[in-house]
């Protein structure tokens, strides 16, 4: 028999998958299945209950040694990730959320990728696709950009690349550039990223790996909150001079697309005279996007999106209306 190759003989790299769980139970198994089923090794996985007040702990437990269970006081989702970082034992770290899942052969991909790459690459991420809390998938926006690509700060400044469930990272990077900020209630994930980008280089798949579920009680579904966080994400990076400070009209553009995008989260939450302000305000800060499918988005995307919220607006208006004259009215012989 032939002796194998050196390079069939080398071992795969290791994988630590770090879970942050709080108050996730019910979803929890789903998420560490996914990883399971992964059959890739060596790999261990990490859950870090921060502080949950559910059965967690319980089910956990149900895994045996095929996971390792971190209980903490209550701390925030940063410092779960981080601790999840700090007992990491392999040379690559990988985040999930307890709510979120992997599909097959989502991790053989990226280690793939981290051969095939330079040594400068320090993270690997792929698309996802999302769900709602019954696990069926949700109507996705079509990407017009679908190819592998390298992303920068720059690109990360504008808008989130990708989510933390769909990230592969070397361990070493958190030494260069920290952990996860623990002042951050929310876009704690891309200020890290933007980070990394500034230490070494990020590499992102088309293909869609990971699924995201979008619920009642998601980090993204608190507007005021995302906002205010990432305004402290994109000042961090202007204080540091990530991107040089004279370069006025890209900073100009990036809070011009920040104000777009958290018009379209006021809309999501049926706040559309806050939806409309926030979209003028984007437009006064830039008033026109020459090459808008950079940011996945179609010529006149935000004319389009202020018609739309303006039509939601008069919609509501209609049926507040509506609901007032039969309230005056009184119940009819119908009402029971």
């Amino acid at each position: 028999m032939a002796p194998a190759s050196a390079t069939e003989s080398l071992p795969n790299p290791g994988v630590s998958v770090v879970i942050p769980a709080y108050n996730y139970a019910h979803y929890l198994p789903q998420a560490i299945d996914s990883v399971l089923k992964q059959g890739y090794s060596p790999c261990e996985i990490i859950v870090v209950d921060d502080g949950s007040t559910d059965n967690t702990a319980v089910v956990a437990a149900q895994y045996g040694q095929r996971i390792r269970y971190i209980h903490q006081t209550n701390a925030g989702l940063s410092a779960a990730r981080n601790t999840g970082i700090r007992m990491a034992r392999y040379d690559y770290v990988a985040f999930l959320d307890a709510d979120d899942q992997w599909l097959p052969g989502r991790l053989k991909c990226a280690m793939q990728s981290f051969a095939q790459l330079s040594a400068e690459f320090v993270l690997v991420a792929c698309r996802a696709c999302h769900i709602n809390a019954a696990a069926e998938v949700i109507h996705m926006k079509r990407l017009y950009l679908q190819r592998d690509e390298e992303v920068t700060a720059r690109d990360i400044l504008f808008r989130a690349r990708f989510c933390p469930s769909a990230v592969v990272t070397k361990r070493a990077i958190f030494d260069q550039c920290g952990y996860f900020d623990t002042t951050l209630r929310s876009s704690e994930d891309r200020d890290m990223w933007i980070r990394m980008a500034a230490h070494g280089r990020i590499f992102v798949r088309h293909d869609r790996l990971v699924l995201v579920r979008r619920h009642a009680h998601s980090m993204s579904n608190h507007t005021d909150r995302m906002k205010a966080n990432t305004r402290k994400v994109i000042a961090k990076a202007y204080h540091h001079r990530l991107v040089p400070r004279h370069c006025l009209c890209f900073w100009l553009r990036v809070l011009s697309f920040h104000y777009f995008q958290t018009a379209w989260m006021y809309h999501s939450e049926g706040r559309h005279c806050a939806a409309a302000r926030d979209l003028i305000v984007s437009l006064m800060h830039w008033p026109w996007f020459l090459r808008p499918g950079e940011f996945n988005e179609p010529f006149f995307f935000r004319i389009r999106a202020l018609l739309r919220f303006l039509h939601a607006r008069e919609a509501t208006n209609t049926l507040g209306a509506a609901e007032g004259a039969r309230v005056a009215a009184g119940p009819s012989t119908t009402d029971h």
